[in-house]
């Protein structure tokens, strides 16, 4: 994270009296709300901006959809110098709903068209990469998903006595390889939430009272009983696999 957004991220933390978990890694979740009537505190995503939009993450795709759609939001708006917080906007997962659903209608139609080929798969893909081999060393699964697994999983992966793959796990490796493609091919790249957003559906800007604003806001939503963003089983299918993905195959 570039040094200024780190000190509006910690200066979001301060004023509204949020929780940051020690040893939090950059997949986690930025925050938590700790609300006095709730046994566990509440999920937050943090966002702030200079501009009329707000960035998100690179390389949007289903596993983004999995973990946003129960979260909660602060929205930050700075001055041009990205110093001065001008005002800050708290956005219910039944608030984001809308857009989230927006993009997962963009990257649906990829998702399906991963499923759909990775069924198509056979053994005859095996033969054209591997030849008539019956079975296979960790070093060749390793040449198809390359860094994307622990060695750990290689060897979990491996159904032979001597951490050897059958043609039939083979299959499997690559399956997991076609998926991984497709996946990083169909996701979206950083795509932006404009503050007029935050008007459309009704968000009430904070400029006082930060953490007492943010706490009647959030007990408002939960006494509400509106629910957030569903999720499509295909968008969860591709979510689960790409737990398993490593950016840095």
């Amino acid at each position: 994270m570039p040094a200024q957004d780190d000190a509006r991220e910690r200066q979001m933390i301060d004023r509204f009296n949020l929780i940051v978990p020690e040893g939090r890694g950059r997949s986690d979740v930025d925050a938590y709300l700790r609300m006095a009537d709730i046994d566990e505190p509440l999920p937050f995503e943090l966002k702030s901006t200079t501009k009329n939009s707000v960035s998100t993450v690179r390389d949007f795709g289903p596993e983004h959809i999995t973990k946003w759609r129960h979260l909660h939001w602060l929205f930050a708006l700075y001055d041009s110098s990205g110093i001065r917080m001008l005002q800050c906007y708290y956005a219910s997962p039944a608030d984001m709903r809308r857009w989230i659903e927006d993009k997962e209608a963009y990257v649906r139609p990829d998702m399906l068209l991963a499923e759909r080929a990775l069924q198509t798969l056979d053994m005859r893909i095996v033969d054209d990469v591997f030849g008539d081999a019956e079975t296979f060393s960790i070093d060749k699964a390793q040449s198809i998903m390359k860094r994307q697994w622990s060695v750990a999983e290689y060897k979990r992966r491996a159904d032979l006595d001597g951490d050897r793959f059958s043609r039939t796990a083979m299959l499997e490796v690559l399956r997991a390889r076609l998926g991984y493609v497709i996946r990083r091919g169909a996701t979206l790249n950083n795509p932006h939430i404009p503050v007029t957003y935050f008007e459309e559906v009704g968000l009430q800007a904070i400029t006082e009272d930060h953490a007492a604003t943010l706490r009647r806001l959030v007990q408002d939503y939960l006494d509400s009983g509106v629910p957030g963003a569903g999720l499509d089983p295909v968008i969860a299918a591709q979510a689960n696999a790409a737990a398993t993905d490593d950016a840095t195959a």
